[in-house]
């Protein structure tokens, strides 16, 4: 059940190459466990992680509205709502 946590804490390759951006708001359920997997992938892969607050701009309200999280890496949206996790590994785990 838990196999993805398992090759969380294998020695991965280095992702510096990866810029990983949450976009959240407070009181979000949901962007807290999204944001408690991404730093728990960030410690393992070293990829670059920020937490964008939608609320702060209103045209990041406007474009994301009530669908967060909202997890973009490299500037291409990859989960909304809820990460999932195998392909969060896959992802960090494709060669550059």
């Amino acid at each position: 059940m838990f196999a993805w946590l398992a090759k969380l804490f294998r020695r991965q390759p280095r992702r510096e190459d990866l810029h990983v951006v949450l976009y959240t708001r407070a009181g979000c359920h949901l962007c807290d466990l999204a944001w408690d997997l991404l730093q728990t992938a960030q410690v393992r892969y070293g990829f670059h992680l920020a937490a964008v607050d939608v609320d702060a701009d209103a045209a990041l309200a406007a474009q994301h509205g009530r669908h967060v999280p909202v997890v973009a890496i490299n500037d291409k949206v990859r989960f909304r709502g809820k990460i999932n996790p195998a392909l969060l590994l896959r992802l960090l785990e494709k060669r550059p």
